[in-house]
């Protein structure tokens, strides 16, 4: 059996697990809120999560997952790409077809976080025009200073101008992801602290 074959039937039998795994209120309710997806069967984080595990990183399923417009498969390609074999333009490709922010929310989370060019990615998306790459590229800064990843000279200043626009805006989610990453921007050190309190002062807010 040739790779394109093997990645063919390992899709098939994804998408046929998503079946026994669905939860048809689950969809129902995210429907409710206006996550509107193709396909969207309602299958928990957790499952989803297992299933990974169960498949392991696995480059060509990745690609295969991503391009069916289906929740499960899309969020089951987030987490099973290696991080450090993605191409940059395969990651830029993935985030303009990137329409919900549960999607955005766990491509940070799962493989963006990851990247050997993560802070680049995520310093580009905070300046993108599109609201949706904001917020993912805050959510991945998030977790890069959760695990002390320190931004150099250009790039303090850089997300400290990004990020006050951001908090001034009248979006609540983008306003949220900024404020969360300037909170673990200022958890760097007493001088990353000074940073984002005077920054935020200036605008009204406190820390």
């Amino acid at each position: 059996m040739d790779n394109n074959k093997a990645i063919d039937e390992q899709l098939k039998e994804v998408k046929r697990s998503f079946r026994l795994m669905m939860n048809g209120m689950a969809a129902q309710s995210m429907r409710a809120k206006g996550l509107d997806y193709h396909v969207n069967w309602g299958v928990s984080l957790l499952s989803l999560r297992g299933k990974a595990k169960e498949i392991g990183k696995n480059y060509g399923l990745a690609l295969a997952l991503w391009k069916e417009d289906v929740r499960e498969c899309k969020i089951l390609a987030t987490m099973t790409m290696p991080p450090d074999v993605i191409l940059p333009e395969v990651v830029d490709i993935w985030m303009e077809q990137t329409h919900t922010l549960e999607i955005a929310e766990q491509a940070a989370f799962n493989l963006y976080q990851h990247l050997p060019h993560a802070a680049e990615k995520a310093y580009k998306w905070i300046a993108s025009s599109r609201e949706i790459e904001q917020i993912c590229g805050y959510h991945v800064l998030s977790r890069l200073f959760i695990k002390r990843q320190e931004p150099n000279e250009r790039g303090i200043n850089e997300f400290i101008d990004q990020a006050l626009s951001a908090v001034m805006s009248n979006s609540v989610m983008l306003k949220k992801a900024a404020l969360a990453s300037l909170m673990h921007f200022a958890e760097l050190g007493i001088v990353y602290e000074r940073l984002a309190k005077s920054a935020l002062a200036r605008i009204g807010y406190e820390l």
